[in-house]
């Protein structure tokens, strides 16, 4: 009786042990499956969406990170590096040398590497973001960091001055390249690569110079001359709407990747006010350079002895990128030796209406990165009449035919001893002569003339790597002079005040 019962009550209890065993796994199953649920629809929400949840509680931890870590990437770079470094030197040696020539400052005669070593310290990539904004394409944004140990040596010649070899020590560089994969249906499925530095955030160069058995008194304002031609070159070249094309294979088209122009902007100096006077004896002789592209530079004439400068110059200037790209005016004063900079003013050319013609008054600054400047007293103000036209397709294709030989009269004119390099402003008052893109405002002056074609000024620079298609003409068309409304803005401080007119 007594071993019956025992089974009877063993078979129950082991009965209830897995009903409960049961209840206890369909139970946590269903909680995981809600937390799964609750943490996807969580995963869903944007920043936002939580601090509408949360409230003032919503913790700081909490991040949206846009790039991802790529340890693996950064490990198997450290190992190539000493590889990559010893290529990467032979081709900027070739590439960049020809910049360093065409975007040589005035006073320099000679601007070369004596020794170019990148070190044995490898770029981190501290993340990448990948895109798809364009169908046939993959865009992927790099987040580069390097802080290495590299050996540039630049050999600085000027007038009646020997060699001076410069030093750049602690580089750094901070940066977002930008590199477009154009996709194809044959094998590597890669048809080209686009390689470009994002304009935001700005690309940072850091370095210090130091002369090698010299002193940079030698050379006053070397320094800031070095820091204007890199700043030139990386802007101008490398940044964003600029961009090297890489084609991967044999006949490939890649003329969907150029950079094309997009609009002419007519630019007509009118007058400033209230200049700051950097002489002694007298008053400063002003005049104002205008560009988009530093490589190609336009300036007014000189008007002597005056605070109050009235000019009613025009110039034409080609865009390339209406969403990324500033005029930069520059109001420097004439002087014996290197001309003193009276005051810059930038105009972002996304502000500007196509077809309208407006009047602007910009506040003068020292310089367009404030930070660095310890004088922040007023530099007066530059008037100006701008008008911008939108290129159609025929006129974008024109402008691409046409800039190479623009191009090549501009070299000739360097040849010729008429500038000293391609980077020198263009004094302006000759007007085009043709159809389609021409140049105003691009006489050279010191009686050089030229019948029969306007001069302009295209970029276009060659590396190993690829091709440089970032291109610029200061052109003249006959087309798109409509013009309706008016009216004058001031800038300052990053806003825009309006004026009637």
């Amino acid at each position: 009786m007594g071993l019956i019962s025992g089974m009877v009550m063993g078979m129950l209890l082991g009965i209830a042990l897995m009903a409960g065993w049961k209840y206890m796994m369909t139970h946590r199953s269903i909680k995981r499956i809600s937390k799964a649920a609750d943490i996807k629809l969580l995963s869903s929400l944007k920043r936002d969406d939580l601090r509408k949840i949360c409230g003032d509680s919503f913790p700081e931890w909490i991040s949206f990170p846009v790039f991802e870590q790529v340890k693996w990437l950064n490990k198997q770079l450290s190992k190539l590096w000493p590889f990559i470094a010893d290529a990467a030197e032979v081709i900027i040696k070739e590439s960049v040398e020809p910049l360093l020539e065409d975007y040589r400052p005035p006073g320099i005669t000679s601007l070369k590497f004596s020794k170019l070593s990148l070190g044995t310290v490898a770029p981190k990539i501290e993340g990448i973001r990948v895109q798809s904004l364009k169908q046939g394409q993959i865009t992927m944004d790099i987040d580069l960091r390097w802080g290495g140990d590299p050996n540039i040596i630049l050999g600085i010649q000027a007038a009646h001055i020997a060699c001076i070899p410069i030093q750049l020590k602690d580089l750094q560089v901070f940066t977002v390249v930008r590199a477009i994969f154009q996709l194809t249906d044959e094998i590597p499925c890669i048809s080209a690569v686009v390689v470009a530095l994002l304009a935001e955030p700005k690309p940072q160069i850091e370095y210090i110079l130091k002369a090698v058995g010299g002193s940079l008194t030698a050379l006053p304002g070397l320094s800031d001359k070095i820091e204007d031609t890199v700043t030139s070159i990386v802007t101008d070249m490398l940044q964003w709407p600029h961009r090297i094309v890489v084609p991967i294979g044999n006949n490939i088209d890649i003329s969907d990747l150029e950079l094309k122009p997009v609009g002419k902007l007519t630019v007509t100096i009118l007058r400033a006010n209230d200049l700051k006077n950097m002489e002694l004896v007298g008053k400063s002789d002003p005049y104002v350079v205008v560009h988009i592209r530093p490589l190609f530079k336009v300036k007014t004439k000189v008007i002597d002895n005056n605070l109050n400068p009235v000019w009613n110059e025009m110039f034409e200037l080609i865009a390339e990128d209406k969403e990324t790209q500033s005029l930069i005016l520059e109001v420097f004063d004439e002087d014996i030796g290197d001309d003193k900079r009276l005051g810059v003013a930038k105009l972002p050319l996304i502000e500007l209406e196509a077809e309208k013609s407006k009047e602007i008054e910009l506040r003068l600054l020292p310089s367009l990165d404030m930070l660095k400047i310890k004088d922040k007293k007023d530099r007066g103000t530059l008037t100006i009449q701008v008008f911008y036209h939108e290129f159609l397709k025929e006129e974008q294709l024109f402008a691409l035919e046409d800039e190479k030989r623009m191009f090549e009269e501009r070299k000739k004119l360097k040849e010729a001893g008429v500038i000293g390099s391609t980077v020198d402003a263009l004094d302006g008052a000759a007007a085009a002569v043709g159809s389609g893109v021409g140049m105003v405002g691009s006489g050279i002056g010191a009686g050089v003339g030229f019948v029969g074609t306007g001069f302009g000024a295209v970029g276009s620079g060659l590396s190993k790597a690829g091709k440089f298609m970032g291109r610029t003409i200061t052109g003249h068309h006959s087309g798109g002079s409509r013009r309706s409304g008016s009216s004058t803005p001031v800038h300052e401080n990053g806003s825009v005040k309006t004026k009637s007119s």
